[in-house]
């Protein structure tokens, strides 16, 4: 199997001889549009220039309608999509005097290449003629062309990558285990060390130890742990209910799960892939939990802390992980970056 991050899309469900779509024979889909807005916004926020006319910056998105989904047909992906948008920019000219206007995209769509996109670029009614407008209608529609052409390669790339799920043929990986003495089973024995950025950093010196695996009694593995670090645009007790809460995993992971937010409630999520136990909750504080990979041996499960510090208007959270089997290291930190920090901040836009 392939690791988490890598093969077939995360939302194809290989389910088992009990059920439907084995092996992905019949066609699926999933509904990406609230994602698609959240990023084109982002996008589109982030265009802005500078040239001898003055500068110009997208202030405002006031019209997305549209929608996004992606099908899968025998294991091949078909992605649908289909917007029209409207910014507002402002602009300053070189002498000091604001402008301001309309940019608009009529025809975003699967059928039409970038360069077939209708971009139209306007001042407002009550505005006089400037250079600006010139600049916007050159180098702004370019931007503004580039950075949907980001959003389709986004869009693409993030939903073209998950987890390997297993075969129809394959047995179901048992229930976890509920004894708090395995909590303590895999937790590393070294001294932590915190990584202090805004942005998850792998940790400088991954730690390995070797420990009894559950599965095979008396049979050591080798262990790994690693940190995390990441500031979120909210306050803790948001960031603490995005974790614990069923409505809102099943939003950022876009798939359905199984979350019971109590100290010894299982969760279970990403179809199945990823399952688990929290077995401390500090309310808006801390989050541990035992948590294990569908790949990983039999009964095996690492420990993870979540640390959430407010920060004026942010939350830094500081996660330790514990119990990693060798070779897994790099492959779990890109999971939880990926599939569960950035795809909070995404939907969410914290």
């Amino acid at each position: 199997m392939a690791k988490w991050g890598e093969g077939d899309p995360r939302w194809i469900v290989e389910q088992r001889t009990d059920g439907t779509n084995v092996n992905n024979w019949h066609w699926t889909e999933r509904d990406v549009s609230s994602w698609s807005s959240v990023l084109l916004r982002d996008l589109l926020l982030g265009v802005s220039l500078k040239g001898p006319e003055g500068v110009v910056e997208l202030t405002e998105v006031d019209r997305l309608e549209g929608e996004s989904s992606i099908n899968n047909r025998r294991g091949k992906l078909f992605f649908f999509y289909e917007w029209r948008l409207r910014a507002s920019w402002l602009g300053t000219s070189s002498s000091g005097v604001k402008f301001r206007g309309t940019v608009d995209v009529s025809n975003l769509s699967d059928e039409n290449d970038m360069d077939d996109l209708d971009i139209s670029v306007s001042l407002c009614k009550d505005q006089p003629d400037t250079p600006l407008l010139g600049l916007m209608k050159k180098t702004g529609v370019q931007e503004v062309r580039r950075v949907l052409g980001e959003f389709v390669r986004r869009l693409k790339s993030e939903f073209s990558q998950g987890m390997i799920l297993a075969k129809a043929d394959q047995p179901e990986p048992p229930e976890p285990q509920t004894q708090k003495n395995q909590t303590q089973t895999n937790r590393p024995q070294t001294q932590k060390n915190h990584i202090q950025t805004s942005r998850p950093q792998k940790s400088s010196d991954p730690r390995c130890s070797s420990g009894p695996a559950p599965s095979l009694p008396g049979v050591p593995i080798k262990t790994c742990s690693f940190n995390l670090t990441e500031t979120f645009q909210t306050s803790p007790d948001e960031l603490y209910r995005t974790f614990i809460s069923q409505e809102f995993v099943q939003v950022f992971t876009r798939s359905a799960a199984q979350v019971d937010g109590r100290r010894g409630g299982r969760f279970q999520m990403l179809d199945g892939s990823v399952r688990g136990e929290f077995t401390q909750l500090v309310p808006y504080r801390r989050i541990e939990m035992r948590w294990r990979f569908r790949t990983w041996p039999s009964e095996h499960y690492c420990t993870v802390s979540l640390e959430l510090e407010e920060r004026g208007d942010e939350t830094e959270l500081r996660m330790e992980c514990g119990g990693v089997p060798e070779g897994e290291e790099e492959s779990t930190r890109e999971g939880w970056t990926r599939f569960y920090f950035r795809a909070i901040k995404q939907v969410f836009g914290y």
